[in-house]
């Protein structure tokens, strides 16, 4: 479980964060939503503790990660698995390469053939087989996203966030990537947190969503609690991002 309690986090004079506190449970698939601005990206860095808040606290399995020692908070973070909003793929680097990146720089020492076989199965698992000695400037937008997810599970991780995961694709690519992504969850069985504007992928991935607004929480349900709520600013949200 992770617990979001009561954080603030300010760079310089913007304060992004006011006292937000949320619950992600286990399993669940939680899409967190927002204005651009309201610091869905930045929750998301402190809850890998990429980023440490000014005042408030992160736990994550009962490690509150503001004050655990580096190399506690370095095997913590390897139960993550992180999906960004561009990819953020190596463009000397074939798809192959790319994928294996964080098992190569683990302490764990993996022979070239586990490393070979692991990259397979995760490319087979986001729908893309034998494509490992292409570079990226040789993929579609989508098939960044999933080289990127691959990447994300090669270390089959507890958690995987993502962020802004359909940005910048086209519909039909988009409610792939949604689907792939509500597949992985089932069946994998790991906790998701999905960053996202897009109402058609919240009704498609999340069992749980959380409205972020002024740097805190201000609604958490379902999506089906979400849509038929009556609350002003909830409807005019929804009505923006429809």
């Amino acid at each position: 479980m992770i617990e979001v309690k009561d954080i603030y986090k300010s760079f310089g004079e913007n304060q992004v964060l006011r006292g937000l506190s949320l619950n992600i449970y286990p399993g669940e698939t939680l899409a967190v939503i927002g204005r651009s601005g309201c610091g869905k990206s930045v929750l998301l860095k402190h809850i890998m503790g990429l980023l440490r808040p000014d005042s408030g606290t992160v736990t994550v399995e009962g490690y509150d990660i503001n004050k655990i020692k580096e190399i506690d908070l370095y095997e913590l973070r390897k139960k993550f698995g992180f999906l960004f909003q561009g990819a953020a793929l190596f463009d000397s680097m074939t798809v192959g390469d790319n994928i294996s990146l964080p098992l190569i720089e683990s302490d764990t020492k993996f022979t070239s053939t586990e490393i070979d076989k692991r990259v397979a199965e995760k490319l087979e698992l986001v729908g893309l087989p034998g494509i490992e000695a292409l570079k990226p400037a040789e993929l579609s937008g989508g098939m960044r996203k999933r080289v990127g997810l691959a990447r994300a599970l090669i270390t089959d991780p507890e958690y995987i966030l993502y962020d802004e995961p359909t940005t910048g694709l086209d519909p039909i690519m988009s409610e792939s990537i949604d689907n792939l992504v509500k597949d992985l969850s089932e069946k994998l069985k790991v906790t998701s947190i999905v960053v996202t504007h897009d109402m058609i992928s919240v009704n498609i991935v999340a069992s749980r969503v959380a409205l972020a607004h002024e740097g805190k929480i201000y609604f958490t349900g379902t999506p089906q609690e979400l849509a038929s709520s009556e609350d002003e600013l909830i409807k005019e949200f929804i009505s923006r991002t429809l």
